[in-house]
């Protein structure tokens, strides 16, 4: 009987745990429970060891619910769906690839509507594309299209904000659901909350998008650009800060952050606590809430104190003087500070939870920007203190590299954008992101020309690989035809005599064909005839002809030994990406004028090396032009790049408006090789001993008649230097010398507006081969014949 009893009780309290483990939701809706649950919930939290442990927090801001004008994650659902109804999107499912096949990657932007509001960011967006060399001025052709209509800033409540945008939209007849289209958005949302509304449906267009929140990121297929202020430049932009001598690493100050405080609303949690990692010392948090019309009707206790301490610093010194700066959020995940930041070298450490860093599909920000959490802010203090120095410097110079290559400028910005989505047209000839992250950048690294590093001469080094051991010397003819002059013939030996060389091919730019086989002088290697279309800008074509990646530029009249060939071309060995040569001219700012001056006098600096007598790494791919060459050359096979990346630069990355430039003013394709190649390199160009003086012939394009012959036009180098305008047209020979010169200025100061700065990089180095000219035995020096007058 006792031990009936015993069972009945187990049973009857088993049930009971059972009830209260399984049931206990459905019991706290009885009443019984009702009053103890609202106890609870206004007494939370209810610590057992509440004398040991101590709560830094206030009580009433624990048991609050936040602040209302927050959008609740649901509603922040509702608004991402409202948006983005095609929120799936995918380049395969979202994007027509067929546009895109017969004419390549083209963009069209839509024709701009009279009185149709247009902001001024907006606007250097749409020349930016317009400028490209993927500009198509016929939506036939296009691959990728842009609206007219200014998306810019999505806020109602500024004055920039287009309304009717979904009508508007849905009359243009290539809209197509959005398909293929790009849309710009730097603005979204408004007061309080902020959200992702645009104000319009975007359908299947892929959105280049600032503040981009990571729930609306639709990975693959839309692209998060920087927050960019309305003066930002529209080309070339300003250099970043960070220069040889302003090592070490470490700075005045290790963290800094001026700035505004939001007293209510979205974003105003995370600013309002940088105050506590404040110490006056070497972290410096400044806010401000002296901002907007009613800032005293909402101040705190701590604004009039805030405010003063606020005047106290200059924003400018602290980033030049700080090793990181703080990027919070602001209203938007992003903020001006960002690209700021990046441009001190004050490595950022961004407290934005959720949001997607710009192009992130390509750069890796792990390199150069710390990312915080922003509920972890006490912990950055210490996490950026323990970063060694080495890396701290690594981090600096990749915010400068970043900032150069992508971000200084909205042609890099927009550029960004369409190479990235070009790379997704076609993965298996896309850039990879080492080429992203590593200089000169995937601006600068085509897709077309190659995607394997070894192609590449400033992968050299870092592949393991060296250039090839032979070079190809491309001569551009302009004798008259029938005939071949003295200097041409000379060169050609001496040129062929050399035991690096393993080609020569001659371009001949006349209209007359080229003398017959039998007048060429015979060579130990092969001498190939080429047909150009007689335009100055044909020797930088890349031809499928050339089959090493170094490039001896010759013209006809160019006075060159083997010993001077030999020597040269060790030294481009050793600075493949270099231009290496014979001749020497240079740059300088004419304050007078307020315009870039070029001289060819003798002084102890040059920044360009003419092209008639110069080594360079071609740059590769594809076959020469169609309807190009006296004699067909097969395409290489479709794994195998030529790499002739220099030449492949001059016809793939610059437009057609430059070409056009270099044929119709003189010389001026010698400056523009030497820009292109200071711009992507950042480094001059390199002089080697010469034992005759270089004359510079008049170029000359079509003609070449019999009643053309004649000496060509003729300038020596004179060893003054230069002093004004009029001074360096006196050392030419007449008129013409000083139309060349002329047109030479024109050229430098057209392609400095053109990349927006002056790439040329000025030098003051000679290279000369060991024992050159020491009164040492002829026998002990390689190169003995150099210095033989």
């Amino acid at each position: 009987m006792q031990t009936r009893k015993k069972y009945i009780f187990l049973t009857f309290l088993a049930s009971w745990l059972l009830l209260f483990f399984f049931g206990g939701d459905q019991l706290r809706h009885f009443a019984f429970f009702s009053g103890r649950k609202t106890e609870a919930r206004r007494n939370w939290p209810r610590w057992t060891d509440r004398s040991l442990l101590k709560s830094f927090a206030d009580s009433e801001e624990l048991q609050s619910d936040g602040d209302p004008s927050l959008p609740s994650p649901q509603e922040r659902r509702a608004a991402r769906l409202s948006v983005y109804k095609n929120s799936r999107c995918r380049m395969e499912t979202c994007f027509d690839f067929s546009r895109c096949e017969k004419h390549g990657f083209k963009v069209f932007t839509y024709p701009r509507e009279r009185d149709q509001p247009l902001s001024e960011s907006y606007g250097k967006i749409l020349a930016s594309i317009e400028r490209s060399r993927y500009y198509t001025p016929n939506p036939e052709e296009a691959c990728l299209f842009i609206l007219s209509i200014d998306t810019l800033d999505r806020d109602h409540l500024s004055g920039q904000y287009v309304r009717n945008v979904n009508e508007k939209i849905r009359g243009f007849p290539l809209w197509n659901g959005g398909r293929n289209h790009l849309i710009f958005n730097l603005y979204s949302g408004t007061w309080p909350n902020y959200t992702e509304d645009l104000g319009f449906d975007i359908g299947q267009a892929i959105l280049a998008k600032a503040s981009f929140y990571t729930e609306s990121f639709r990975p693959g297929f839309d692209i998060s650009i920087p927050l960019f202020p309305k003066d930002h430049p529209q080309r070339g932009g300003e250099k970043g800060w960070l220069y040889q001598d302003s090592v070490p690493p470490k700075k005045k100050y290790l963290l800094v952050f001026k700035g505004k405080r939001y007293l209510t609303g979205i974003g105003s949690s995370t600013r309002n606590a940088l105050h506590h990692i404040h110490n006056g010392k070497d972290i410096i948090s400044l806010t401000t809430c002296k901002h907007g019309k009613d800032w005293e009707k909402h101040k705190d206790t701590r604004c009039d104190k805030d405010n003063v301490d606020y005047e106290k610093f200059n924003y400018q010194e602290l980033l030049h003087n700080s090793t990181f700066c703080i990027v919070p959020r602001g209203r938007r995940l992003g903020s001006f500070r960002f690209l700021e930041a990046l441009q001190a070298a004050c490595i950022p450490v961004l407290l934005s939870d959720g949001w997607e860093l710009p192009f992130a599909e390509a750069i890796d920000w792990g390199k150069a920007a710390v990312v915080g959490n922003e509920r972890l802010l006490l912990q950055i203090p210490s996490a950026v203190r323990c970063i060694h120095p080495e890396r701290v410097l690594a981090f600096q110079q990749q915010t400068q590299f970043l900032w150069d290559a992508y971000f200084s400028s909205v042609d890099k910005i927009v550029h960004t954008t369409l190479e990235i989505i070009k790379d997704r047209l076609l993965p298996h000839r896309s850039r990879s992101r080492f080429l992203w992250n590593t200089l000169p950048g995937g601006l600068l690294a085509l897709p077309e020309f190659s995607t394997h590093l070894g192609d590449f001469p400033f992968y050299y080094l870092q592949h393991g690989s060296s250039p090839s051991e032979k070079f190809t010397a491309f001569i551009r003819a302009v004798s008259p035809a029938g005939s071949l002059s003295q200097p041409i013939l000379r060169l050609i030996q001496a040129v062929s005599g050399s035991q690096y060389c393993a080609q020569i091919l001659v371009l001949w730019s006349c209209e007359n064909p080229p003398p017959p086989s039998g007048k060429w002088p015979q060579t130990t290697v092969p001498l190939t005839i080429i047909q150009g279309r007689g335009k100055l800008s044909d020797r930088f074509f890349p031809y499928a002809a050339i089959q090493t990646d170094a490039v001896l530029s010759l013209d006809e009249h160019t006075s060159l030994s083997t010993s001077e060939v030999d020597f040269a071309f060790t030294v481009w060995r050793s600075f493949p990406e270099r231009i290496v040569g014979f001749p020497t001219q240079s740059h300088f700012w004419d304050p007078e004028q307020k315009r870039w001056g070029y001289t060819s006098k003798w002084t102890n600096e040059l920044s360009i090396v003419l092209t008639a007598a110069a080594f360079y790494h071609r740059y590769p791919a594809g076959e020469k032009p169609a309807g190009w060459g006296a004699r067909p050359h097969p395409a290489p096979p479709p794994r195998s790049f030529s790499p002739r990346y220099y030449h492949s630069l001059f016809t793939e990355y610059l437009p057609a408006g430059l070409r056009e430039l270099v044929d119709g003013l003189a010389a001026c394709e010698d400056i523009l090789m030497n820009v292109l190649v200071a711009a992507v390199t950042k480094l001059p160009p390199i002089k080697v001993t010469q034992r005759k003086q270089h004359k510079e012939s008049v170029s000359q394009q079509v003609g070449c008649r019999d009643g053309d012959a004649g000496p060509p036009l003729a300038r020596e180098r004179s060893p003054s230097p230069p002093r004004s305008p009029l001074a360096k047209v006196k050392g030419t020979t007449g008129a013409a010398g000083g139309r060349r010169f002329s047109q030479h200025q024109d050229c430098l100061n057209q392609l400095a507006d053109w990349f927006g700065y002056m790439p040329l990089v000025s030098s003051q180095l000679r290279l000369d081969p060991v024992l050159f000219k020491d009164q040492v035995s002829v026998l002990r020096k390689k190169y003995p014949r150099l210095e033989k007058p």
